[in-house]
């Protein structure tokens, strides 16, 4: 993957967004004190032209996540003088589509599941790309990714964020007193899980609560098992229904996931018993790492931006994070990732510009610059990305020996991966058997 910005591409994209816009240069907003002709504005010279309008924009990225995103695109708007209304909501899901299907839509949405936005597509509710943003597109991201936002061979979005999921956050300090290594394999790891319930403690903190998508962590367990216990093709077989969702193989994931955060003597380390995890905030459920109320919490990168403000990361910090072991190292290194994709539900100029900045270096570097953050787009310059779980999983990006694959339940369809599959998940943990759990996901797969 390239992942240098240079001034002379910057340029040339900025002519063909100049084309595909129309882009005059005009007043930026009054009230920032940035004059639209400025070298600072130089960036965004061919996204003005739309002074005063105002583009919603609809996701799930919520709390702190949230307020560095508003701050990312700042310098646009001040720039531009286009006012960018962001709305992040718990039932993002649930709500994009009563907002869709009431005729009132957002301007843009960041869509984490490939499998709702391929719904929308095919409804007709989005807008594809134009000639002019499919050659950005292409030039900008890796063809793996552009085609989880391809629909019957249009392209309709581009990846915002990435995440690699494949991720276990620990205390370095409790670690090193107790004398525990950093486990490379599965079996390493439900090894110090052992040796700490033999101290009365409990291993493991999980949070699965999270509004109307309460239940989505798990299934980041069940598909970080299912790339542990099955070839890559089997996966792919899953999340596509090639195979049964209550095929053997998939029961064999799910218990597997069942001997650890369905294990009273492993959770739930700092809320209490096993129910618990239903309603903690996954927001919170590694916190307690950081009372020393718990080991390990799996959860991707992206959890650093719900730490407390001032907590170290880092191998010699608060709180740090080790690759989610394989089950045999020798088959390979399996990575569950994810991330959102930006699509327009409507598209006037204003719209139109907000959407093809967030394509641009300018702004990928923009927002890994804050921190907390990273993305497929081939121009960020990684030296920006400072975090160090996010150089890690910038590592995990680039490394060819790696076996990627995309969150399995946002692959699927709508209705099975963020609707049976979550509430599927939140009746197992609560003690549900794994036959009448995937049994009842099974059969509300759409024929």
């Amino acid at each position: 993957m390239a992942v240098q910005s240079r001034p002379r591409q910057a340029l040339a994209i900025a002519g063909v967004l100049a084309l595909a816009l129309g882009a005059t240069a005009c007043s930026g907003d009054s009230e920032s004190g940035l004059d639209p002709d400025s070298a600072e504005c130089a960036p965004y010279s061919a996204f003005q032209g739309h002074d005063g309008e105002s583009v919603s924009i609809y996701a799930s990225i919520r709390d702190a996540e949230a307020d560095l995103l508003r701050q990312s695109w700042k310098q646009f708007e001040d720039c531009t003088g286009i006012e960018i209304d962001y709305d992040g909501s718990g039932e993002f899901e649930a709500q994009l589509q009563v907002q869709v299907d009431g005729g009132n839509p957002p301007d843009l949405a960041f869509i984490p599941q490939p499998g709702l936005l391929a719904r929308f597509a095919q409804a007709n509710k989005l807008k594809p790309m134009t000639a002019e943003q499919k050659t950005l597109a292409d030039t900008n991201y890796p063809a793996d990714w552009l085609k989880y936002a391809t629909v019957g061979g249009q392209l309709y979005g581009t990846p915002l964020g990435a995440n690699v999921k494949s991720f276990v956050w620990y205390s370095p300090k409790a670690f090193a007193e107790k004398g525990y290594q950093v486990p490379t394999t599965w079996q390493q790891m439900i090894e110090i899980s052992d040796k700490i319930v033999a101290e009365n403690k409990k291993p493991w903190c999980v949070g699965l609560e999270s509004g109307e998508a309460t239940g989505w962590p798990a299934t980041d367990w069940i598909e970080d098992l299912m790339l542990r216990t099955q070839p890559a093709e089997v996966y792919d077989q899953w999340t596509t229904h090639g195979i049964p969702f209550n095929d053997p193989r998939v029961s064999e994931a799910v218990d597997r996931v069942g001997s650890i955060i369905k294990n009273p003597k492993y959770v739930n380390g700092g809320y209490g018993d096993v129910k618990s995890l239903t309603t903690t905030p996954f927001q919170e459920g590694g916190l307690p790492i950081l009372q020393g109320q718990c080991a390990m919490h799996r959860q991707a990168n992206f959890y650093a931006n719900y730490l407390p403000e001032g907590t170290k990361i880092g191998p010699d910090g608060d709180i740090y994070a080790f690759y989610f072991p394989a089950i045999d190292p020798a088959k390979g290194k399996p990575v569950l990732g994810g991330g959102e994709f930006t699509v327009a539900f409507t598209d006037g100029p204003a719209v139109q510009a907000v959407r093809q900045y967030l394509m641009t270096g300018e702004y990928a570097n923009s927002r890994a610059k804050l921190g907390n953050w990273i993305t497929p787009n081939n121009k960020l310059d990684v030296s920006n990305v400072t975090q160090a779980v996010d150089k890690l999983s910038m590592e995990v990006l680039l490394d060819k020996s790696a076996v990627f694959r995309f969150d399995g339940s946002d692959l699927m369809p709508a209705a099975v991966g963020s609707g049976t599959l979550w509430k599927g998940m939140v009746d197992w943990v609560n003690g549900k058997d794994t036959k009448s759990t995937l049994d009842f996901v099974e059969g509300s797969w759409p024929k």
